[in-house]
């Protein structure tokens, strides 16, 4: 089986894709003084496993004594700050360490008073406590938290981390992923690495070769060319058959009209008709996306999504 916890790194070398952010936090470790920090990023690019490997590094055997982990989505109130993250906070650490370490979670979830309250638990305890901060937005933290923290910008992982992270889990697992396959599973992951080890064990429970057609059964998406069918259907004019299909391929893969929206927006960029049309079908995705987001009927605004490209088409 495959297991995300079995491939998270221990060694701040084993991260992949953040080269130039692990190269500045190796060096804090190993000078003994960090100081609060704040990673912001995507999901799935690696923050809360640096936070570990931070801990593990530090402590050694004796982290877990020494280093709390909250996650602000759950707990996302002032009271929190107040006793969990301030009892932690004033007691010594366990063995011949300066400070502890705690580790927040997805701390744009913390609302503003609590955000408040945090600043100054970390000005205040600064002696005994660095405070590793994690976020997607870092736009929604507070400047007087930004302002006390080192600030490392997590990317989305490429393509060849990607492609050398599913080579080591095909070795290891004994399974074979063909190219195209990982091509699609990057694309469709985002970057997001803790998404692409859950559909590669998804994958790897159905069969030892994984192709495109496995990923896509297994993701419960359309595959690229049924996509791009409907869509050259539409811009030859051909609506009443492209709304088919349209259909026919929404109810074969349990596909709401957001789900597909997304992968008609990627797909225009494939179609065989002039710059100036592609700019004015992304703009129509964009707008009907919205509608459906405020609540309108998917299949009517689909629908009228198709009837615009037919124009288009024809122009």
């Amino acid at each position: 089986m495959i297991w995300t916890e079995k491939y998270r790194p221990s060694e701040f070398s084993d991260i992949r894709g953040q080269d130039n952010a692990i190269k500045r936090i190796e060096a804090f470790v190993k000078s003994g003084n960090l100081p609060h920090l704040l990673l912001a990023g995507p999901a799935g690019t690696g923050k809360t496993t640096t936070a570990l490997v931070i801990a593990k590094k530090m402590y050694g055997e004796s982290w877990k004594h020494n280093f709390l982990e909250l996650n602000a989505s759950d707990e996302r109130g002032i009271d929190v700050v107040r006793s969990t993250i301030k009892d932690f906070a004033r007691t010594k650490p366990l063995g011949n360490y300066p400070y502890k370490i705690i580790y927040l979670d997805e701390c744009d979830s913390l609302t503003k008073e609590a955000q408040q309250a945090l600043r100054r638990t970390m000005e205040t305890f600064v002696e005994g406590a660095r405070f590793l901060l994690s976020c997607n937005y870092s736009s929604k933290i507070i400047d007087p938290i930004q302002s006390r923290c080192a600030v490392f910008r997590f990317r989305p992982i490429s393509f060849e981390q990607t492609k050398q992270i599913m080579d080591s889990v095909a070795k290891n697992e004994q399974i074979v992923i063909e190219e195209s396959a990982m091509k699609d599973l990057h694309e469709l992951c985002g970057g997001d690495v803790r998404k692409l080890t859950n559909l590669l064990q998804s994958c790897a429970s159905e069969t030892k070769t994984i192709t495109s057609k496995t990923v896509y059964e297994v993701i419960s998406a359309a595959e690229p060319k049924e996509i791009n069918q409907i869509l050259e259907m539409s811009v030859k004019g051909d609506f009443i058959n492209s709304r088919k299909l349209l259909l026919d391929t929404m109810i074969k893969h349990g596909l709401s009209g957001l789900d597909i929206i997304r992968q008609i927006q990627k797909g225009v960029w494939s179609l065989e008709v002039s710059d100036s049309s592609k700019v004015d079908m992304i703009e129509k995705c964009g707008e009907i996306e919205f509608r459906m987001v405020e609540g309108s009927d998917e299949f009517i605004q689909l629908e009228a999504l198709l009837a615009s490209f037919s124009k288009v088409g024809k122009q």
